[in-house]
């Protein structure tokens, strides 16, 4: 089978890489002129683990092929997978521009069926749009050409997403006909060989599901953040309530880590274009509106726990930050923690040094000057004021107190992802304060 995959950011090129390694020949289209260029060279221009060697094998092998001209490829492929961005707009809405614009030159070029699936996160109603575009370029070229649209949610977890697309616990797929059934059975049908997870829905419903998963699981994370803040009040140990509540069937221990907020491309995204949609339709979605306002405010309280350290007194302080990424095993930057700290630090007069394994070339670009990009977590650390963990690397995990007491200036450690054991490091002679 041939297909292409229309976007090559982090979607569309693990989803296309994938595709190949079972044996599929894919096609790649992205307008950036220089990133194809890199791919075809073998550099792949995000991280994810395991990414790479599997780009250049399906390269070396003839299966994965990347250009800027999808209408080069449309009479030959049965499949065109759309993965393009649809960034946020200022009022939380999808931006569908890049979507639309794949469905319409689409119409203006298929001379054959093809079988056009969505594969970005788009709003309920996106396919119904693809399809009229599409079709409104087919009667403008005064052509009777079938074609059948899909909706293909992905359900990737940056630094596992490999793993996720090749042994999925689910595939979703929302389609119109009996055709697009079968075409994307058969396409899916390596990948679910062992445990069939296929789910064929109507496509409102498939586009639903996405923002669902995400708003309930970003809910969760919200929700034990609340009760982390209330913990902290009454006396209470938030990681027993966690392992309490997890132990009960009906909730499970997933999502239930309380944090300094969750970040990335999907939830804040996802949960504000779910907003927008329910407004748009006149409803008001009052549990994800508390969901974001919650996360908002629980990036800033580990700036809040540092001013009441130090009474308020951060001018000239040195903080060093330990992880930039909104998770482990990825240098997504976007809507992390880190970002928000960052300025409340720079506005506050404090000296920042940072150092995260994978993101530091991230937060060059998107911080800039305003802090000092440290060579390791020790150098990160030297002569701080107090050290902030906002990313749970693994590295950070079981770090030489002895050599953080003989460089530190004051021995102050604030723990955003509670990995650090409380008695131990009062024992160490830290002041210690976690979520």
């Amino acid at each position: 089978m041939n297909i292409a995959i229309v976007g090559t950011g982090y979607v569309g090129l693990v989803t296309g890489t994938c595709f190949s390694e079972m044996g599929i020949n894919v096609t790649c289209v992205d307008v950036d002129e220089t990133k194809i260029n890199k791919l075809k060279e073998g550099f792949v221009p995000i991280y994810e683990p395991g990414l790479d060697t599997l780009v250049k094998k399906n390269c070396e092998a003839n299966r994965l092929h990347f250009t800027t001209d999808l209408t080069s490829c449309l009479d030959k492929v049965d499949v065109v997978f759309s993965a393009v961005g649809t960034p946020p707009d200022e009022d939380g809405s999808a931006d569908l521009r890049y979507v639309l614009e794949v469905a319409r030159t689409i119409g203006k070029n298929i001379n054959r069926y093809v079988l056009v699936v969505t594969k970005s996160t788009v709003p309920v109603g996106t396919a119904q749009k693809v399809k009229a575009a599409i079709q409104e370029e087919l009667d403008k070229r005064g052509l009777d050409i079938p074609f059948d649209v899909a909706s293909n949610p992905e359900f990737l977890k940056e630094g596992s997403a490999i793993k996720d697309f090749m042994s999925p616990d689910r595939v979703v797929v929302g389609v119109e006909s009996e055709k697009a059934k079968d075409l994307m059975d058969k396409l899916y049908k390596p990948f679910t060989m062992n445990n069939y997870r296929m789910i064929f829905t109507d496509i409102p419903s498939a586009e639903m599901i996405k923002y669902a998963a995400n708003a309930m699981l970003a809910t969760r994370i919200s929700f034990m953040n609340d009760i982390a803040n209330l913990c902290k009040l009454v006396g209470a140990d938030v990681n027993m309530v966690r392992r309490g509540i997890g132990s009960d069937s009906r909730i499970g221990n997933k999502f239930l880590y309380p944090g300094c907020g969750y970040g990335g491309s999907c939830f804040p995204k996802d949960v504000k274009a779910l907003i927008k949609t329910a407004t748009q339709n006149g409803y008001d979605m009052q549990v994800l509106q508390a969901v974001e306002a919650v996360n908002e405010k629980q990036k800033t309280i580990l700036y809040e726990k540092l001013c009441r350290i130090f009474n308020n007194d951060l001018k000239g302080k040195t903080i060093a930050l330990w992880g930039l990424s909104f998770k482990p095993d990825t240098d997504d930057m976007r809507e992390a923690p880190s970002l928000v700290i960052i300025d409340l630090l720079f506005k506050s007069g404090c000296v920042i040094k940072v150092y995260d394994p994978i993101a530091m070339d991230e937060g060059k670009r998107r911080v800039g000057d305003k802090v000092i990009y440290a060579r390791d977590m020790y150098d990160a650390a030297l002569d701080a004021d107090a050290i902030l963990l906002l990313t749970e690397w693994k590295e950070f995990r079981l770090p030489s107190w002895n050599v953080l007491k003989k460089t530190m200036n004051h021995l102050t450690i604030i723990d955003g992802r509670n990995i650090y054991d409380k008695k131990e490091m009062q024992e160490n002679g830290f002041v210690y304060d976690c979520i």
